[in-house]
């Protein structure tokens, strides 16, 4: 079995769709952009609740990264071309919407202390030094 970490965007929208037991799980596919400069669709499903709620929240085109088994396999297109099929089964799934607020959360709404200019010392030497670029007048717009 091997793991992995695929990310792209959203193709079409996440169903959920019910197993024999009762219980609900969520599929998905993925557009992964490869080297070539082209695209691979991958074929998500999650089984946990987490990963379910997670791809049923994001909609065509949202970006996503998803953690888990990868099954290879291939399939025959109308031309008769063998294309390759990826199927992942979502053990984690991780949207922007999760990393902005957990980041908000960390952070809160300031930047850190070290990103932060020293406000009277940077206004100062703004409003001091002239700009590096020469002033040519009004623009003729």
């Amino acid at each position: 079995m091997i793991d992995v970490l695929i990310a792209g965007k959203v193709h079409g929208t996440p169903t959920q769709r019910t197993g024999k037991s009762g219980k609900p799980f969520a599929l998905a596919k993925v557009r992964t952009p490869t080297t070539e400069g082209e695209s691979v669709f991958v074929s998500v499903i999650a089984f946990d609740d987490g990963p379910v709620a997670a791809l049923l929240a994001l909609k065509e085109g949202d970006s996503v990264a998803v953690a888990g088994p990868l099954k290879v396999g291939t399939w025959q297109d109308k031309e008769g071309q063998y294309r390759p099929a990826l199927d992942v089964v979502a053990q984690q799934v991780l949207t922007v919407y999760q990393v902005r607020h957990k980041r908000a959360a960390t952070q809160g709404d300031a930047q850190p202390q070290s990103q932060r200019p020293k406000d009277e010392a940077w206004r100062a030497r703004a409003q001091s030094e002239p700009p590096p670029w020469p002033d040519d007048g009004p623009m003729p717009f």
